[in-house]
């Protein structure tokens, strides 16, 4: 094969998997099995600020949906799009039928892989009336300070193409304008890498509720997340910044 050829080659290849090379981490919240072992998720962790509880059970529809299944699903379609786009991806649990693991570990997971960019993936247990999306970025907090504007930036993005994609309008109760930044997360304050997390509705909202239990929409939301991550690992300034 020739220099040219081999280039056209590669050259089509990276056109036809935009995200070779990269490596994406998803943290879907919580775990189905997380109700069965309150004696392990109960325990105190160090969260980069002070102790809280290695992890909880997660909240749940009226009807008993749980946010753990929610988070996995729509996970598991994430990582099948990112997958097809070419990029390596690290979830921090594999299954929805575990314990944990705690959320200082999930951290560590997505930290010690190098991922490029990463999202923990929630939606959240708000008041009835409320609805919508919230994205929760990191506060400066030291192990996370030279990912404070590249994660700020994805949010951004992601928020963008979230509520087009979904039709899941901006959160009426959490954050402003769709951003809450957060310093007591463990998810956020310990990471090393671009993340955010993205509480993607509210369960405990009827309308919110109805959509969320849905394959079609879970996918919906998981394509959003690719497209997003995609747009950002793309971008100008990729990576720390």
């Amino acid at each position: 094969m020739t220099f040219l050829a081999s280039l056209l080659a590669a050259l089509s290849l990276v056109g036809a998997h935009p995200l070779a090379g990269k490596v994406v981490g998803i943290d879907p919240g919580h775990n189905g099995g997380n109700f069965a072992d309150p004696s392990f998720i109960n325990r105190p962790v160090w969260n980069g600020r002070e102790r809280e509880a290695c992890d909880t059970t997660g909240t749940a529809t009226d009807g008993g949906y749980t946010e753990a299944r929610f988070d996995f699903n729509v996970a598991t379609y994430l990582r099948a799009y990112l997958v097809r786009e070419g990029a390596r991806v690290v979830m921090t649990r594999k299954t929805d039928h575990g314990v944990g693991p705690c959320i200082d570990r999930r951290a560590r997971i997505l930290d010690r892989a190098h991922a490029d960019v990463a999202i923990d993936i929630h939606a959240d247990g708000g008041p009835p009336g409320g609805r919508g999306v919230a994205i929760l970025t990191p506060v400066p907090d030291g192990p996370n300070d030279k990912v404070i504007a590249s994660s700020q930036r994805f949010g951004h993005i992601l928020l963008h193409r979230y509520t087009k994609l979904t039709g899941i309008p901006i959160s009426n109760y959490d954050g402003t304008n769709g951003f809450a930044p957060r310093n007591d997360l463990a998810g956020l304050n310990l990471t090393t890498v671009p993340k955010v997390l993205i509480e993607c509705l509210n369960m405990r909202n009827p309308t919110d509720a109805a959509r969320l239990v849905k394959p079609a929409f879970q996918r919906r939301a998981a394509k959003s997340m690719a497209e997003a991550i995609t747009a950002f690992l793309r971008g100008p300034t990729t990576g720390v910044s």
